[in-house]
């Protein structure tokens, strides 16, 4: 499993509970979209996550923007992705971004609004604030292989799965 979180935006721990802590521990690979904060919180997630990628995103510190890339491109299952925090300029700058990068889907944070979209030329998945969700839900994203794709779902720490999608290679 493929989980993804973003926007943790703590000073020092990882703020994990519930099925998303498991879902980090359980993870084959980890990727957060940045706004961890601290490295005591970046630390935090490398010691849970079995393989772990993640960007900085516009709250980190400097110890963060220095180990840690704007943007970076992830393969998983035979899916790719663009990662990054956020892109000015919306929907279109993150398919651009995506593009450029010849990936399948987009992974970014940033808003803090999870929610899926293929409904533009590549997949965009955000899967929110699993600890600051600012009025949304707080939620982090699951993915499995199935077929030559991934089966993704938006989950919250208390376990509901409030969103069902599939990503396939382009």
């Amino acid at each position: 499993m493929l989980t993804v979180v973003s926007d943790t935006h703590a000073t020092e721990s990882h703020r994990l509970r519930g099925r998303t802590l498991r879902a980090v521990r359980d993870a084959e690979m980890v990727v957060h979209a940045g706004d961890f904060v601290t490295e005591t919180v970046l630390d935090a997630f490398v010691d849970e996550a079995a393989t772990f990628r993640g960007v900085c995103g516009n709250n980190d510190d400097a110890g963060i923007r220095q180990r840690l890339p704007a943007a970076r491109t992830v393969e998983y299952a035979g899916v790719r992705f663009a990662v990054t925090h956020t892109r000015r300029g919306g929907d279109t700058a993150l398919t651009l971004f995506g593009r450029e990068r010849d990936a399948d889907a987009v992974i970014f944070g940033h808003s803090h609004r999870p929610g899926f979209d293929a409904t533009g030329p590549l997949a965009l998945l955000n899967p929110g604030s699993h600890a600051e969700p600012r009025g949304y839900r707080a939620a982090h994203a699951e993915l499995t292989p199935e077929g030559d794709g991934l089966r993704g779902r938006l989950c919250t720490p208390d376990g509901d799965v409030f969103e069902t999608f599939r990503i396939d290679p382009r």
